[in-house]
C-alpha cells in the first residue's frame, strides 16, 4: 500500500491524483501543483500587469486562494483551467484597485530613488527594474494574443510544445503567434526582449513562498467528486516520422521487385492473377493496421479519459496484424503449390523446357563455390511447388529461405534475415523476430519499426517494452515510457528519456536507416534481375 501511494504523488503524477492528495491535506503534493503551473500562471499575469514583482504577488494568492477553495474543484482534470479563472478575477481586481489609487506608482517610484540614492549598493537593483520598465513598454504595444505566447516561450527555454500545451492550442497555432508577434516587436529591442523575459522566470523561492503562505491555512474540508480519468499525454519526437517514412519508402520498393519477380515466375494467367489477389491482400491488411493505428492514436488523444482502452485496442491491432500475415504467408505458399500442380494437368505447354520441370537442377540458381559442403549462395528462381525443400546455402534466397549467414524471402530464417516472415539474430521483414530486429511489427531484444514489441522498443505508432518504450504514439513499458500516450513509472521525463535512451539512439539511427533500406531493397533487385535473366533464356 505504501508503494502504490508514493507512485501516485510521484513527480509525473496526473492533475487528479496530486488534487486527491492535496484534498487530504498533503501539502506535498500541492507543492507539486504549484512546480507545475507556476510558471504559466506567473507569466500570464505578467503578461497582463507587465510587473514582476506584482504579477508574482498575485500568482502566489492564486495558489493560496486554491489551497483554501480546492474542494469546491468539481472536477480535478480541468485544474489548470481553473488556477486560470482565479487568476483572471484577481487580475480583474487588481486592476479596479489600481484605477482607484493613481498617485501609488508615483510613490512607489519616490521610495524606490530615495532607496537608490542613500544606498550605491542598490545601483544595480535600479538598473534592473529600469530595464524590466523598457521591456514592458514594448511588449505593452503587443496584442494579449500575441504576448502571452512570446512571454511563456521565452520563459520555457524556447519550447513551443510547451507553450502549446500551457495554452491548449496546437504547435502550429503557436509557430503563427509566435511568428507574428515577433514582427511587432521592435528589432532593435529583441535581445532585451529574451534575455528580460529569461532572467524574468519564477524560481523555487516562489514555490517556497507560495508553501509558506499556506503553511498556516487548513486543508480543504471535503473531497470534490472525482469521475474522469486523468490525461495521458507525451511529447511526439520528430525523427520517427522519418523512421515512419523511410521504411515505408523501402518497402514500396522491395514489394515491386517482389511482385515483378512473382509475375515473371507465373506461366498462365490463372497463375498472375492468384500473384495478383495475393499482393491486394497483403496491402489491404497493412493499410487497414496503419490507418487503425492512427485512428487509435487520435481517439486517445482527444479523449483523454477512454485512453486505456484505446490502448488496449491498439495492442490488439497488432497481435491482429502479426496473426494475419502469418495466415497469409501459408495461405500464399499453400494456394501457389496447389494452382501450379493443377496447371501443370491443364495447360502443360506452358512447362515445357527443361527449368520448368518439376525437380530439375536448372529451377535454382546454387553456386559452384561452397564451404563445408554448403554452397555460398542457393537461389529458388521458379515457383515454390508441393516436394520442393527451402533454398539453403550460406546466402539463401526464395519463397522459403534458410541461410547460414543471410537470408531473403517469404519466410527467411538466418542469423540476419529479411521477409515477409523473418526470423534471426538480425531480423528485418513486416513481421520479424529477432535479437535486434526491424519491421512493420519488430518483435526482439531490441527493435524498431512502426511497432515495436522487445526487451526495448522503439516505434512510430506502438511500443510494447519490457524495460523500456519509445513511441509517437502508444508507449508501454515497466520502468520507462515516451510517447504520446505513454504508461511506465518514469513517464515522459528525463528520467525516462535515459532509460530509453534516446540521445544515444538518435546518434545511430540514420546507420540504422541506411542498413535497413540496403537489406530490405538490394536482395529484392537483386532477385527480380536474376528471376528474369533466369526466364528470358530459351
Amino acid at each position: 500500500m505504501n508503494i502504490f501511494r508514493k507512485r501516485l504523488i510521484h513527480p509525473d503524477a496526473n492533475d487528479t491524483s496530486l488534487v486527491m492528495h492535496a484534498l487530504g491535506g498533503d501539502k506535498t503534493a500541492f507543492s507539486q501543483i504549484v512546480v507545475r503551473y507556476q510558471n504559466l500562471i506567473c507569466s500570464l499575469a505578467y503578461a497582463s500587469l507587465g510587473d514582476i514583482k506584482y504579477s508574482e504577488d498575485i500568482a502566489q494568492e492564486v495558489f493560496v486562494e486554491a489551497w483554501k477553495k480546492l474542494d469546491s474543484l468539481q472536477d480535478p482534470e480541468k485544474l489548470k483551467s481553473w488556477l486560470c479563472g482565479i487568476l483572471r478575477f484577481k487580475v480583474s481586481h487588481h486592476r479596479r484597485k489600481e484605477a482607484n489609487q493613481p498617485l501609488k506608482s508615483a510613490e512607489e517610484i519616490c521610495d524606490q530613488t530615495q532607496t537608490s540614492l542613500s544606498s550605491t549598493e542598490l545601483e544595480g537593483d535600479l538598473m534592473k527594474e529600469q530595464r524590466q520598465s523598457l521591456l514592458w513598454q514594448v511588449l505593452d504595444g503587443i496584442d494579449t494574443t500575441y504576448r502571452e505566447p512570446l512571454v511563456l516561450f521565452y520563459r520555457e527555454q524556447q519550447s513551443i510544445d510547451t507553450v502549446a500545451k500551457q495554452l491548449d492550442l496546437t504547435t502550429d497555432t503557436v509557430k503563427k503567434r509566435l511568428s507574428r508577434g515577433r514582427k511587432l516587436l521592435n528589432h532593435a529591442m529583441s535581445s532585451l526582449i529574451e534575455e528580460g523575459l529569461k532572467n524574468s522566470k519564477p524560481t523555487v523561492a516562489f514555490t517556497v513562498g507560495v508553501m509558506a503562505a499556506i503553511g498556516s491555512v487548513s486543508a480543504p474540508a471535503k473531497a470534490a467528486s472525482v469521475s474522469a480519468t486523468a490525461s495521458k499525454t507525451g511529447s511526439i519526437v520528430g525523427w520517427t516520422s522519418l523512421i515512419t517514412y523511410f521504411a515505408v519508402f523501402s518497402g514500396v520498393i522491395s514489394s515491386y521487385f517482389g511482385i515483378k519477380a512473382s509475375l515473371t515466375q507465373s506461366r498462365t494467367q490463372r497463375e498472375k492473377k492468384l500473384v495478383i489477389k495475393q499482393v491486394v491482400l497483403f496491402f489491404l491488411v497493412a493499410g487497414v493496421y496503419v490507418a487503425s493505428m492512427f485512428t487509435l492514436k487520435h481517439s486517445a488523444i482527444e479523449q483523454p479519459a477512454l485512453s486505456d482502452i484505446y490502448t488496449l485496442l491498439s495492442q490488439l491491432v497488432v497481435f491482429g496484424f502479426v496473426l494475419s500475415y502469418s495466415i497469409l504467408v501459408v495461405w500464399m505458399l499453400r494456394s501457389t503449390r496447389k494452382l501450379r500442380a493443377q496447371e501443370r494437368i491443364f495447360e502443360p505447354d506452358a512447362f515445357c523446357g527443361e527449368k520448368h520441370q518439376k525437380g530439375s537442377k536448372k529451377r535454382d540458381f546454387i553456386s559452384k563455390l561452397a564451404l563445408f559442403g554448403i554452397p555460398l549462395i542457393h537461389i529458388q528462381l521458379s515457383t515454390h511447388e508441393d516436394g520442393d525443400k527451402p533454398a539453403f546455402g550460406w546466402i539463401a534466397g526464395g519463397a522459403k529461405a534458410h541461410g547460414l549467414l543471410f537470408a531473403w524471402g517469404g519466410i527467411a530464417i538466418a542469423p540476419i534475415s529479411v521477409g515477409i516472415i523473418s526470423t534471426g539474430i538480425i531480423s528485418i521483414g513486416a513481421v520479424s523476430f529477432g535479437v535486434f530486429s526491424l519491421g512493420t511489427v519488430a518483435i526482439g531484444i531490441l527493435a524498431l519499426g512502426s511497432s515495436a514489441l522487445a526487451y526495448k522498443a522503439y516505434s512510430s505508432l506502438s511500443s510494447l517494452g519490457w524495460e523500456s518504450a519509445f513511441s509517437g504514439g502508444f508507449s508501454i513499458a515497466n520502468d520507462a515510457a515516451v510517447g504520446a500516450i505513454a504508461y511506465a513509472d518514469h513517464v515522459n521525463n528525463e528520467q525516462a528519456s535515459n532509460i530509453v535512451n534516446i540521445a544515444t539512439f538518435q546518434h545511430v539511427y540514420l546507420w540504422v536507416l541506411a542498413a535497413m533500406a540496403i537489406c530490405i531493397i538490394v536482395p529484392a533487385v537483386i532477385y527480380a534481375n536474376r528471376v528474369k535473366h533466369h526466364f528470358a533464356k530459351p
